[in-house]
Protein backbone atom coordinates (compact mmCIF):
# COMPACT_ATOMS: atom_id res chain seq x y z
CA UNK A 1 0.00 0.00 0.00
CA UNK A 2 2.83 2.36 1.05
CA UNK A 3 4.31 2.05 -2.33
CA UNK A 4 1.75 3.04 -4.69
CA UNK A 5 0.86 5.91 -2.49
CA UNK A 6 4.94 6.89 -2.37
CA UNK A 7 4.46 6.65 -6.58
CA UNK A 8 1.78 9.08 -6.29
CA UNK A 9 3.48 11.37 -4.04
CA UNK A 10 6.15 11.30 -6.88
CA UNK A 11 3.28 12.52 -9.49
CA UNK A 12 2.28 14.96 -7.37
CA UNK A 13 5.81 15.97 -6.89
CA UNK A 14 5.96 16.15 -10.89
CA UNK A 15 2.58 17.51 -10.96
CA UNK A 16 3.92 20.82 -8.22
CA UNK A 17 7.25 21.27 -11.08
CA UNK A 18 4.93 21.57 -13.32
CA UNK A 19 3.04 24.41 -11.42
CA UNK A 20 0.01 22.24 -10.89
CA UNK A 21 -2.16 21.69 -7.70
CA UNK A 22 0.04 18.77 -6.73
CA UNK A 23 -1.97 15.81 -6.73
CA UNK A 24 -0.83 12.52 -8.06
CA UNK A 25 -3.34 9.05 -8.71
CA UNK A 26 -2.31 5.40 -8.82
CA UNK A 27 -4.78 2.79 -10.25
CA UNK A 28 -3.92 -0.61 -9.18
CA UNK A 29 -5.48 -3.94 -9.80
CA UNK A 30 -3.86 -6.60 -6.98
CA UNK A 31 0.16 -5.78 -7.07
CA UNK A 32 0.05 -3.97 -10.67
CA UNK A 33 -0.30 -0.57 -11.34
CA UNK A 34 -3.21 -0.30 -14.30
CA UNK A 35 -2.82 3.60 -14.98
CA UNK A 36 -1.29 6.92 -13.28
CA UNK A 37 -1.35 10.35 -13.53
CA UNK A 38 -1.32 13.95 -11.81
CA UNK A 39 -3.39 16.98 -12.07
CA UNK A 40 -3.19 18.18 -15.79
CA UNK A 41 -5.56 21.27 -15.12
CA UNK A 42 -3.44 24.21 -15.99
CA UNK A 43 -1.53 22.34 -18.68
CA UNK A 44 -4.69 21.47 -20.69
CA UNK A 45 -6.35 24.53 -19.99
CA UNK A 46 -9.39 22.01 -18.83
CA UNK A 47 -10.56 22.33 -15.05
CA UNK A 48 -11.54 18.20 -15.15
CA UNK A 49 -8.19 17.30 -15.59
CA UNK A 50 -7.65 16.00 -12.48
CA UNK A 51 -5.67 12.91 -11.74
CA UNK A 52 -8.13 10.50 -11.16
CA UNK A 53 -10.15 11.65 -14.50
CA UNK A 54 -6.83 11.49 -16.34
CA UNK A 55 -6.49 7.94 -14.91
CA UNK A 56 -9.79 6.89 -15.58
CA UNK A 57 -9.16 7.48 -19.59
CA UNK A 58 -6.46 5.68 -19.46
CA UNK A 59 -7.76 2.77 -17.95
CA UNK A 60 -11.08 3.47 -20.56
CA UNK A 61 -8.45 3.29 -23.78
CA UNK A 62 -7.05 0.31 -22.15
CA UNK A 63 -9.98 -1.98 -22.30
CA UNK A 64 -11.36 0.10 -25.70
CA UNK A 65 -7.83 -1.14 -26.98
CA UNK A 66 -7.89 -4.60 -25.83
CA UNK A 67 -11.82 -5.23 -26.42
CA UNK A 68 -11.94 -5.76 -21.90
CA UNK A 69 -15.36 -4.92 -20.38
CA UNK A 70 -14.42 -1.43 -18.26
CA UNK A 71 -17.44 -1.96 -16.26
CA UNK A 72 -16.22 -5.40 -14.74
CA UNK A 73 -11.94 -4.26 -15.08
CA UNK A 74 -13.06 -1.22 -12.83
CA UNK A 75 -14.54 -3.08 -10.09
CA UNK A 76 -11.20 -4.99 -9.46
CA UNK A 77 -9.48 -1.27 -8.88
CA UNK A 78 -8.07 -0.09 -5.90
CA UNK A 79 -7.09 4.21 -5.98
CA UNK A 80 -3.79 5.73 -4.13
CA UNK A 81 -4.06 9.11 -4.78
CA UNK A 82 -2.52 11.80 -2.31
CA UNK A 83 -5.08 14.28 -1.58
CA UNK A 84 -9.14 12.64 -1.14
CA UNK A 85 -11.02 12.90 -4.52
CA UNK A 86 -13.15 16.07 -4.67
CA UNK A 87 -17.03 15.57 -5.18
CA UNK A 88 -16.67 15.85 -9.01
CA UNK A 89 -13.79 12.62 -8.73
CA UNK A 90 -15.31 10.96 -6.06
CA UNK A 91 -18.46 10.90 -7.87
CA UNK A 92 -16.93 9.58 -11.42
CA UNK A 93 -15.39 6.81 -9.15
CA UNK A 94 -18.63 5.65 -7.48
CA UNK A 95 -20.34 5.93 -10.23
CA UNK A 96 -17.65 3.05 -12.50
CA UNK A 97 -17.77 1.03 -9.42
CA UNK A 98 -14.31 1.32 -8.20
CA UNK A 99 -13.29 -1.49 -5.27
CA UNK A 100 -11.64 1.14 -3.22
CA UNK A 101 -9.98 4.61 -2.66
CA UNK A 102 -6.91 5.05 -0.61
CA UNK A 103 -5.67 8.69 -0.12
CA UNK A 104 -3.28 10.76 1.43
CA UNK A 105 -4.68 14.04 3.19
CA UNK A 106 -8.15 15.12 3.65
CA UNK A 107 -9.60 17.66 0.98
CA UNK A 108 -11.42 20.11 3.53
CA UNK A 109 -12.49 22.65 0.67
CA UNK A 110 -13.80 20.52 -2.04
CA UNK A 111 -13.51 16.36 -0.70
CA UNK A 112 -16.37 13.97 -1.86
CA UNK A 113 -16.70 12.66 1.66
CA UNK A 114 -15.40 15.32 3.88
CA UNK A 115 -17.49 18.49 2.42
CA UNK A 116 -19.84 16.49 0.71
CA UNK A 117 -20.39 12.79 1.22
CA UNK A 118 -20.93 11.41 -2.49
CA UNK A 119 -21.47 7.93 -0.89
CA UNK A 120 -25.25 8.99 0.13
CA UNK A 121 -25.90 9.37 -3.74
CA UNK A 122 -25.65 6.36 -4.87
CA UNK A 123 -26.31 2.71 -4.09
CA UNK A 124 -22.84 1.33 -4.50
CA UNK A 125 -20.12 2.75 -2.62
CA UNK A 126 -16.89 2.27 -2.57
CA UNK A 127 -14.22 1.62 1.04
CA UNK A 128 -12.31 4.52 1.95
CA UNK A 129 -9.10 5.17 3.85
CA UNK A 130 -7.48 8.07 4.56
CA UNK A 131 -4.13 9.27 6.24
CA UNK A 132 -1.90 7.45 4.13
CA UNK A 133 1.47 8.94 3.89
CA UNK A 134 -0.64 12.34 4.79
CA UNK A 135 1.97 14.55 6.26
CA UNK A 136 3.87 14.24 3.34
CA UNK A 137 0.73 14.47 1.07
CA UNK A 138 0.05 17.96 3.28
CA UNK A 139 3.59 19.07 2.65
CA UNK A 140 2.83 18.91 -1.26
CA UNK A 141 -0.31 21.09 -0.81
CA UNK A 142 1.46 23.84 1.45
CA UNK A 143 4.72 23.91 -0.89
CA UNK A 144 1.88 24.82 -3.68
CA UNK A 145 0.13 27.61 -1.82
CA UNK A 146 3.18 28.94 -0.31
CA UNK A 147 3.78 30.78 -3.96
CA UNK A 148 1.22 31.98 -6.28
CA UNK A 149 -0.61 29.75 -8.83
CA UNK A 150 0.70 31.75 -12.27
CA UNK A 151 -2.61 30.56 -13.81
CA UNK A 152 -5.23 31.51 -11.51
CA UNK A 153 -7.96 33.99 -13.14
CA UNK A 154 -7.47 37.29 -12.05
CA UNK A 155 -9.44 37.91 -8.75
CA UNK A 156 -12.35 39.75 -8.88
CA UNK A 157 -12.88 40.83 -5.52
CA UNK A 158 -13.31 44.83 -5.35
CA UNK A 159 -9.68 46.35 -5.19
Amino acid sequence: MVDFMKRALELGWEALVAQEVPVGCVFTIDTKIVAESRNTVNETHNPTRHAEINCIDQVLDHCKANNIDYKEYFKNIVVYVTVEPCIMCAAALNNLHIKEVIYGCANDRFGGKTVLDVSKFYDHNYDVTGNVLADEAMALLKQFYKGANPNAPESKAKK
